[in-house]
């Protein structure tokens, strides 16, 4: 029987898989960030002078890019002009080599630079290329530029966000997260039909689509019901009780009945009236959304007789999930990060070192790369001498901008 506690040959899964990335912002970089966890080279392609427009985007983190920072790290950056011969000559070689290429370019721009899937087929065979954009290099919205909050609004989600008063962006870049994982996993099964089949399939993946799967909820409520899931702030939109609630002391606890074995846990040992077990207006969980604000006003007054502390832990005790409404502080300082050991330090630009969140999924026998964040173009000549060029020719490519 194989041992399957014992690390994959060669290291890490992806050890020996090569990624160039002509990249920028979150997207693609999120992506590409994954596969360098699990061991593949990632070759960042940045202009010369500016680089990747996301190490600029805020100084908060020792004076680089809290995003660049949370995206770029285990990669190598090389500079190229790719709008100069040498600039583009510099990547045909190193997509010669690599194994995936992955971009999210302007809309157009890959196409017009012979960078598109059909080009680069008939040039490199074995390449397996990725494509990120913004609605898809085919159809009416082919040219258009997306950002994430664009995507947001296009897709309804901020129509589902916010108080009932007003509408919110989520607070995270979400758009660009659901296409960088399907980009991810696109690239990871891309690379295990290769292996296993022979064929290459270019993959392509846009914001637009990708977020689109993630409202595929509210998509089939709104479609069967003629009326879509209000905002509800924390309150859930389709299920009650779902929500926030205040304490004493002033800790907001959200917790949460999922099932009517909870509904009855909670109105007998936290609510203290078993009646309400069985009331007309509650006893069904469409019922509690129909009647949700006698609901929270039962459950109000009751979380505002006690403090937080001893609100969760009876909750606790009775089996209906709970938690406090952290600041993103308190998330930091959680105890669950700190008990399984989450944290590692990674170097940034400048020798610092900060504390970085392993990734997320856990693979037996294997440690993810957690390695240094580039400088701008730290790795070029290192590359470009790898790729055959010798000094004389890497600093007449500096003095004319191509690298």
């Amino acid at each position: 029987m194989a041992d399957n506690s014992a690390p994959p040959a060669g290291g890490l899964p992806l050890s020996g898989v090569t990624v160039v990335s002509v990249e920028q912002a979150v997207a693609a970089p999120f992506a590409t960030r994954q596969l360098a966890d699990l061991g593949a080279r990632v070759i960042k392609v940045e202009r010369p002078g500016g680089g990747d427009f996301a190490r600029r985007y805020d100084t908060t983190v020792h004076g680089e890019s809290s995003y660049f920072v949370w995206l770029n790290r285990s990669k190598e950056s090389v500079t190229l002009d790719l709008k100069s011969e040498e600039g583009r000559e510099v990547l045909e070689r190193l997509l010669a080599q690599a194994d995936v290429f992955v971009q999210n370019l302007a809309p157009g721009a890959a196409a017009r630079m012979g960078l598109g899937a059909d080009d680069l087929a008939r040039r490199f065979p074995s390449l397996i290329p990725c494509s990120i954009s913004g609605y898809g290099t085919s159809g009416p919205w082919a040219d258009r530029k997306a950002y994430d909050l664009l995507v947001q609004c296009q897709t309804g989600l901020v129509s589902l966000t916010g108080s009932a008063e007003e509408a919110a962006r989520v607070g995270v870049s979400i758009a660009d997260i659901a296409a960088g994982m399907y980009a991810y996993s696109g690239i990871l099964t891309a690379l295990l039909t290769r292996a296993t089949q022979g064929s290459v399939r270019a993959v392509e993946v846009s914001l637009f689509e990708a977020l689109a799967e993630w409202m595929g909820q509210p998509a089939y409520y709104t479609a069967y019901s003629g009326a879509q899931p209000p905002r509800a702030g924390t309150q859930h939109a389709t299920i009650a009780p779902y929500g926030t609630y205040t304490a004493a002391d002033g800790t907001d606890v959200l917790l949460s009945v999922q099932n009517e074995r909870e509904w009855a846990a909670l109105c007998e040992h936290f609510l203290d009236t078993p009646g309400l077990i069985d009331d007309p207006r509650f006893a069904t969980g469409s019922a509690r959304v129909s009647h949700r604000r006698e609901l929270n006003a039962v459950l109000a007054e009751r979380v505002a007789a006690s403090d937080g502390e001893e609100v969760m832990k009876l909750l606790d005790t009775i089996g209906v999930a709970n938690a406090p409404v952290n600041d993103v502080k308190q998330f930091l300082d959680h105890p669950v990060l700190a008990g399984r050991d989450r944290w590692r330090q990674v170097r940034i630009p400048g020798g610092e070192t900060v504390a970085a969140l392993l990734p997320p999924v856990d693979l037996t026998g294997t440690t993810p790369r957690m390695d240094a964040v580039p400088a701008l173009g730290e790795h070029t000549e290192q590359i470009l001498v790898q790729l055959g060029y010798d000094t004389t020719r890497i600093d007449a490519m500096r003095t004319a901008g191509a690298v």
